[in-house]
């Protein structure tokens, strides 16, 4: 059974310019144990896909139609209190700037303890020794000391692992991580994905990784979501998202990504830039910066092609 089940998930956002759909109709699923990688560039829409299933979306936001059936239950039928409930203790989320996630104002015990107390009715002593224990798990050295630290006195790498603890706190069934390894070193960014990926086995917890680093996507994703303009282009496993990309801006994607084992490799960027969100574009939202580009995407969206059970995309191509 799915944990997580997102169903024509559409969101908009009110603004001094008329309405802008920053999510269109995104529909995936999560299995138990699973790790599910969402990319695609700044602005595609994948922080608000997260955001949307956490609800903790800006007050200018709305979501007119789907569902997020989180075990069964619909996360956006449920009062602000009962999501509060949920959040932080069966879904947690890891945001994207450990240097501004944490509050600077409050010791790391202190955010460390509060969960623990709050959701899992633990006394002030037993949350402050299940922090300790956290900290060593995420691999935090003189873990004791640490607890009485402010957010300043770490490193960027271990306010990302704070950041981890804090959200494995009450083994939360499905954990959203946002660009975790972002503006971190390459040592760091490996030891995060190697923590990840054993707490992973450790916890049987789901994963939705959200990153534009299609070399984050190839060491921990089970299966890949493609987005563009707000929209799911292409999903599939991650074999078959590298191995057979089928919609062009994935194929841009792959084509970016240095190879240092190819001394010939050339780097290909996508030419252009994401479309603005009050641009209208008719037919498909890639046309502009699509150099495959057929008379059909000019005129209507391109529907969902199904490669195989799991590989679907949504490009006019497949019809050539």
């Amino acid at each position: 059974m799915s944990v997580l089940q997102v169903q024509d998930l559409v969101t908009n956002f009110k603004t001094a310019k008329g309405t802008v759909t920053a999510v269109q109709h995104v529909s995936f699923s999560l299995e138990r144990g699973e790790t599910l990688c969402i990319v695609g560039e700044s602005g595609c829409g994948k922080s608000i896909t997260a955001l949307s299933i956490m609800g903790l979306l800006a007050q200018n936001a709305q979501i007119p139609n789907g569902s997020v059936l989180f075990n069964g239950t619909d996360l956006l039928k449920l009062s602000a209190d009962d999501m509060r409930k949920i959040r932080g203790n069966e879904i947690s989320m890891i945001f994207q700037e450990p240097m501004t996630a944490l509050n600077p104002v409050f010791t790391v015990g202190f955010q460390l303890r509060e969960p623990l107390m709050l959701h899992q009715r633990l006394s002030k002593r037993e949350a402050h020794e299940k922090g300790i224990e956290l900290l060593k798990k995420v691999g935090i050295p003189a873990a004791e000391k640490r607890m009485n630290q402010y957010p300043h006195e770490l490193s960027g790498g271990m306010r990302q692992r704070v950041m981890i603890a804090m959200a494995l706190a009450c083994n939360p069934k499905l954990l959203i991580a946002d660009e975790p390894t972002t503006a971190l070193d390459v040592t760091i960014q490996a030891q995060i994905l190697d923590l990840l990926n054993d707490l992973k086995q450790e916890f049987d917890t789901s994963i939705i990784m959200i990153t534009h680093d299609m070399g984050v996507v190839a060491e921990i994703a089970d299966r890949v979501i493609v987005m563009y303009a707000g929209q799911i282009i292409e999903q599939g496993t991650t074999e078959e998202i590298f191995t057979n990309p089928q919609h062009p801006y994935t194929k841009g994607l792959l084509a970016s990504v240095p190879n240092v084992d190819d001394e010939e490799f050339e780097l290909k960027p996508i030419p252009g830039s994401l479309p603005n969100l009050h641009e209208k574009i008719t037919g498909c939202k890639f046309r502009p910066r699509c150099t495959y580009a057929v008379e059909a995407c000019k005129v209507n969206e391109p529907p969902v092609y199904e490669q195989s059970q799991s590989h679907t995309v949504k490009c006019w191509l497949q019809e050539v």
